[in-house]
């Protein structure tokens, strides 16, 4: 059985992700449509050894479409998926739009993939953020061994997150900074090469950011309402790949070696653990890949049952392109999805 799925946001940097990552994982495809805004028709798009030109999404006629991947931001989701769901075609959406709606399953296969059948009630499947996204994959395996009470976390995030625009001003700046040139900023408030910037998304009224609001109310949604979160989300001038410095505080006694060998039969999950110069995973090398890469896992000596660790991952594989084809992936092979009849 194969599926036609449509990728709409294609000439983005996650629209172009998800190109590859159904390519490389030879999801079953009848056909791949590219779909952006009215100025990006006729754009030429790579998919494995063919060459898509993206269409209009306007007059797009989704009746025959079964999966829609959406990245094309919050406001298009909104106004388009559920004209696309209600067409029979199930929208995997990128954007926070559906996230933290009741009837809108937030699905992480690896966490909480049985939730994905709940998909029927809008034809839509919300994808998590990608700082949130990595950090449930390291946190399950673990609350399912010793209760997690608490989590404090520290994320260090790429430029990537925030789209091409911000990869080419850390380009520029970089640049600038070398030639003796003047350094200009446009997408962020401060300059962001040679520096780090701790606000991502908007302020809230209790001074926290609306990107650290997203991980508490994301991680309690997809793993257990219960768990107590705090984030600190800071904007680092790498280009792909999101890092973070996790606390955790558990209800039962686990120790760090425990955790060592339940995270390295986790699905999803990679340990790179060696008490050694180099021995750990950063960024760079995380890039390219589709694991939630784990090192420097230690006991945490300032509460009663902690444990510290580093999470690292490329935010626009799992953080966002990779997940919404596993989610693709789920229900095609649960059997949530049968491929529409296609007339003879």
């Amino acid at each position: 059985m194969s599926f036609k799925v449509a990728v709409v946001g294609a000439t983005g940097n996650v629209g172009r992700e998800m190109l590859d990552v159904l390519a490389e994982r030879r999801f079953p495809v009848s056909e791949v449509v590219a779909l952006a805004s009215s100025r990006s028709v006729g754009t030429e798009i790579s998919f494995g050894d063919k060459t898509l030109k993206c269409r209009n999404l306007e007059n797009h006629d989704f009746s025959d479409t079964d999966i829609c991947l959406m990245s094309a931001g919050g406001s298009v989701s909104k106004e388009w998926s559920p004209k696309i769901g209600a067409q029979g075609c199930v929208v995997i959406d990128n954007s926070s739009a559906w996230r933290y709606d009741s009837d809108v399953p937030l699905i992480v296969p690896e966490v909480n993939g049985e939730a994905a059948k709940g998909f029927t009630k809008k034809n839509i499947i919300a994808n998590p953020n990608c700082s949130t996204a990595q950090l449930v994959v390291a946190l399950k395996p673990l609350h399912d061994r010793a209760t997690i009470k608490r989590v404090v976390v520290a994320t260090y995030q790429s430029v990537s997150g925030a789209g091409k625009e911000a990869m080419d001003e850390l380009f520029a700046q970089t640049r600038a900074v070398f030639t003796s040139d003047p350094v200009t900023t446009k997408k962020f408030p401060k300059r962001i090469a040679f520096n780090v910037i701790p606000h991502i998304d908007v302020f809230m009224e209790d001074g926290f950011t609306k990107e650290e609001w997203k991980m508490v109310a994301e991680t309690k949604k997809i793993l257990d309402p219960k768990i107590k979160l705090v984030a600190t989300c800071v904007r680092v001038p790498v280009f792909i790949g999101h890092s973070e410095a996790v606390n955790v505080e558990f209800e039962q006694p686990i120790s760090a070696d425990e955790a060592r060998d339940i995270l390295r039969e986790a699905p999803g999950c990679l340990v790179i653990d060696r008490r050694e110069p180099g021995g750990y995973i950063t960024p760079h090398e995380a890039a390219g890949d589709d694991a939630t890469y784990i090192s420097r896992i230690r006991d945490d000596p300032t509460v009663e049952n902690g444990l510290a660790f580093w999470c690292v991952s490329d935010n626009l594989r799992k953080g966002a392109a990779l997940n919404a084809v596993q989610i693709a992936e789920a229900l095609v092979n649960r059997g949530w999805l049968k491929a529409k009849q296609k007339a003879a």
